[in-house]
């Protein structure tokens, strides 16, 4: 019987990680959270983590795993692991990291445009990319490390995601999913490979082959348990690991987010909206979509960089009251701020939020932007807005979408920390003015990773077949068309316009901030 084959999930986001067992029905029967919480900042703007913390905290989940239900540990079939994207590990000769690893919310940049050959430079003016690739040159994790740490990359053997990794920890080989490969790399998106010498991108990454990892399609087995693997985390020497892919890929496939008839909104620490097309297309000029758990099939997304992140930042400047009351527990004070957010209408009596907080890709000089405060303006206001902003900004996201695919998505899932809440549920219903569904389970990354690791075992012929007995919508929020009207008055007249008009005052901001440093 299906619903008695059991796959093990781990789940490794920014904020926590996440053991989990599904079954073959997408029913979860186990999970286990922990904090990640041990992030170091040693300059203003840098995020770092030891990689081997975070795979400690993988070894102890999963011991605890086979302690709390011995019968369902040895049940399991196959383990995969879907992870954070973009953060950087790099590796020794004896797969040993040199350093901590570069979360994808590090800020540093090396201080100059590594160069890049006069046929890129023309082409990328020719396109007008060249300011974008000229960020992205620098913000390149290699290029800081070459300029700033040369006798680390000396000693650097393979230049690796925080998810090939991990995945080198249980397996010993340096394999990732293609789908799993987002990032700052030489990746042909379009394609599924790594990127040829002469190839733009190898122009603004600049890496040999030789420090990059063997890529495979998602769904197929990755390697298997080492001995050493298997005597720090107890899981059997020899069990399957499967490929599955990035935390916002499997997100969306675990929310049924198949086709383009559908979107997946992810309210988590980066807040994006994706979809799913078995067409390649780039919203803008050498910007692709990422590619899909759904091999074959890309995720076209924008990004909100950091999205429910900001909700974190407003408990700790704001929320004492409330955490107060709760002996400090975070997740009761949240809810305790979402209780609220009924008590003030649609649209925070004028208040609109622009949640540019972090380094937008397509606006560099922006920064977030609070419009209209008055006298009566309070607390609970700013912790609309924000909810309301991010809204925007996805319908925003949404609607360039749409234009660009030319099919209209008649339903939205939504999944993320902030999807716990039904009013910030309700909330985005109405700012985007169509349905949204929540699946019947809060752990859609692993239910996605668990997905392509029950094709990959052969239990399901494909991913269609597996969406379709393995994801079920829970519960459906319909926009009030009451309050769609103030939203969409104030989307357009308001929101809409913020940006082109405060541009230059953002720019001045910016050479401000040059000045000073």
């Amino acid at each position: 019987m299906k619903e008695n084959r059991y796959v093990l999930a781990i789940d490794c986001g920014t904020q926590s990680l996440r053991i989990l067992v599904f079954d073959a029905l997408g029913n979860l029967t186990y999970k286990d959270k922990y904090d990640v919480d041990k992030y170091k900042s040693l300059k203003p703007g840098w995020k770092e983590i030891d990689p081997d913390h975070i795979w400690e905290m993988i070894c102890h989940g999963i011991r605890c795993l086979s302690k709390k239900e011995p019968n369902l540990f040895h049940q399991v079939e196959g383990i995969t692991l879907s992870c954070q994207r973009d953060s950087i590990v790099v590796v020794d000769d004896k797969g040993f990291p040199l350093r901590d690893c570069i979360s994808w919310m590090d800020a540093r940049m090396a201080s100059n445009v590594r160069p890049m050959a006069l046929w890129a430079n023309l082409v990328l003016r020719m396109v007008r990319f060249k300011r974008i690739a000229d960020v992205f040159n620098r913000e390149f994790r290699g290029n800081w490390i070459r300029e700033n740490e040369p006798e680390i990359w000396e000693k650097t053997r393979k230049y690796l995601f925080l998810s090939t990794y991990l995945n080198y920890r249980l397996t010993g080989e340096y394999k990732d999913s293609t789908a799993a490969t987002v990032g700052h790399v030489p990746f042909d998106y379009k394609r599924f490979r790594w990127t040829g010498k002469r190839d733009i991108k190898r122009q603004i990454f600049q890496i040999e082959d030789r420090y990059l990892h063997e890529l495979v399609k998602p769904g197929t087995i990755l390697g298997a348990v080492t001995r050493e693997a298997s005597e720090e985390t107890g899981l059997s020497k020899g069990l399957k690991v499967l490929a599955s892919g990035s935390d916002k890929g499997c997100e969306t496939l675990g929310v049924g987010c198949n086709d383009l008839n559908k979107g997946s909104i992810s309210l988590g620490s980066q807040a994006t909206i994706q979809t799913t097309s078995k067409k390649y297309f780039e919203l803008v000029t050498l910007f692709p979509p990422f590619p899909s758990v759904k091999y074959g099939w890309y995720n076209p997304e924008i990004t909100i960089y950091r999205g429910y992140w900001m909700v974190k930042w407003f408990e700790k400047e704001f929320a004492h009251e409330e955490l107060a009351s709760v002996q400090g527990d975070s997740k009761q004070a949240i809810q305790l701020l979402d209780e609220k957010l009924d008590t003030i209408p649609p649209g925070c009596e004028g208040l609109v939020l622009q949640p540019f907080w972090g380094q937008e890709l397509l606006r560099p000089e922006a920064r977030g932007t609070v419009l209209g405060f008055s006298d009566y303006h309070g607390k609970t206001h700013l912790y609309r807005a924000i909810i309301e902003g991010i809204g925007f900004a996805l319908k925003e996201g949404i609607e360039r979408l749409e234009k660009k695919s030319g099919v209209r998505m008649e339903e939205i899932a939504l999944s993320g920390g902030g999807s716990q809440s039904d009013t910030i549920c309700q909330i985005t219903a109405d700012i985007i003015n169509r349905k949204v569904f929540k699946v019947q389970t809060y752990e859609t990354t692993g239910l996605g990773a668990s997905i392509t690791a029950f094709v990959g075992l052969g239990v399901y012929k494909d991913v269609d077949e597996a969406v379709e007995k393995m994801v079920r919508v829970s519960k459906v929020f319909q926009p009030n068309d009451k309050n769609v009207q103030i939203y969409e008055h104030q989307y357009r007249q308001i929101y809409k316009r913020m940006y082109r008009r405060l541009k230059p005052l953002y720019k001045s901001l910016l050479k401000s901030e040059d000045q000073r440093y």
